[in-house]
């Protein structure tokens, strides 16, 4: 495909019908932190596809590259493949499995969770139900309501005629398995996407709209991009590795918090100013917004509390990069999730328009280090000096 000059970045149309297949299909592919080569092999080969240059590090992380108009430093935009879920972590004498939290969620919503049970033996999988283990309303009464909430209150009841240790073992069941809690993905009437694992699922879906649409633009892009999709975000340590230390900046993707006192909303793209880890670059957080305004994207700003992201991980691995996180708005998030298309073709376009820019700081941000004279400092993010009061000395 032959490429257009560099111009003026405009707003793309997403293909959202093709957005749709990708999410749905992401959906479907189990891939809990720690087992998550299926989902990275389908995400790889839509790259492909594109005809993106792709590499994959021997842990099974994907970056792929949209190649620029120039040499580096380029730009990273990140999502991350893995999903919250659980592992085995005792068979129990009943027949039941005890389960342990991969990621960060509650039992309260695994509750009821059918799920995928994995075995060591290829090519074999169980079905099953999270329940507590007080669960018959007709045996226990008012006890299943007062019951605790925990994972060492819930078991794994196999949809298999088993009744002890022995039964579980006959099937190659084993501590160390894994459990997907099983998606369930609902699209509504009205556009809403009801689905566990929308956490990042729609942000991949999202990304691979974006890069499709610019590769299909045939527009020049002044500065190469990467797609980066990591495999172990929800447990911390997502983007330490797989890119190249020649990034100026990275956008993570991922869920905004829809929730009472947040501003995030499901049908718009929501960029945050700060998660627990503190707050994200200044200069690039409101470059973003700016692109939103200028392209008519809608969008929100927050600050989430409870929260961290792959921008994280990366910084903490020593990368010197600005960093942002654009959200897609999800209700009940690690829980009951939901999103809606809107939200998601929002975030579609916010990527591929800034695809399209130059870097935050063209001049400053070829390289790490600098001279202080060239620093953009007082001229971009003044800070004025408070007056001084002095006490009467009378």
């Amino acid at each position: 495909m032959s490429q257009a000059p560099v111009s003026r970045p405009r707003r793309l149309e997403i293909d959202m019908g093709y957005v749709e297949t990708v999410l749905l299909r992401l959906l479907r592919t189990p891939s809990p932190t720690g087992r998550t080569d299926h989902v990275v092999q389908y995400i790889g080969e839509e790259l492909v596809a594109m005809g993106l240059d792709l590499s994959v590090t021997r842990r099974g992380l994907l970056n792929a590259t949209l190649q620029g108009g120039r040499p580096g430093p380029d730009r990273a935009i990140v999502v991350h493949a893995d999903t919250i879920g659980c592992m085995v972590v005792r068979l129990k004498d009943n027949g039941r499995l005890e389960i342990a939290q991969l990621g960060t969620h509650s039992a309260r919503f695994a509750e009821g969770a059918n799920v995928t049970i994995f075995p060591d033996a290829h090519g074999i999988s169980f079905t099953g139900t999270v329940l507590p283990l007080k669960s018959s309303g007709h045996q226990y009464g008012d006890e299943v309501d007062t019951q605790g909430i925990g994972w060492p209150l819930v078991e794994v009841r196999v949809d298999e005629p088993v009744s002890t240790v022995e039964d579980l073992k006959a099937l190659g069941l084993q501590v160390g398995d894994f459990v997907a809690l099983d998606a369930n993905p609902v699209l509504t009437p009205k556009g809403f996407v009801k689905s566990r694992h929308l956490d990042d699922k729609a942000g991949i879906a999202a990304a691979l709209g974006a890069f499709r649409a610019v590769v299909q633009s045939g527009l020049e892009l002044p500065v190469s991009a990467h797609l980066l999709v990591t495999i172990a975000e929800e447990v911390g340590h997502g983007a330490t590795h797989g890119l190249d230390t020649d990034v100026a900046e990275m956008v993570a993707v991922d869920n905004a918090v829809v929730a009472p006192g947040q501003q995030s909303r499901e049908d718009r793209v929501n960029i945050a100013m700060l998660d627990s880890t503190g707050p994200f670059d200044y200069h690039f957080s409101r470059r973003l917004l700016a692109l939103c305004a200028e392209h008519e994207i809608p969008y929100t700003r927050d600050t989430f509390r409870h929260y961290r992201s792959d921008a994280a991980s990366a910084v903490e691995a020593g990368l010197e990069m600005r960093t942002a996180l654009v959200g897609f708005g999800v209700d009940s998030s690690h829980g009951h999730e939901r999103t809606h298309l809107d939200g998601v073709q929002a975030v579609g376009e916010l990527l591929a328009v800034y695809l399209q820019t130059e870097l935050t700081f063209p001049e400053w941000d070829v390289a790490e280090r600098g001279a202080l004279e060239h620093f953009p400092s007082g001229r971009v993010q003044p800070a004025p000096l408070e007056d001084v009061i002095r006490a009467d000395d009378s």
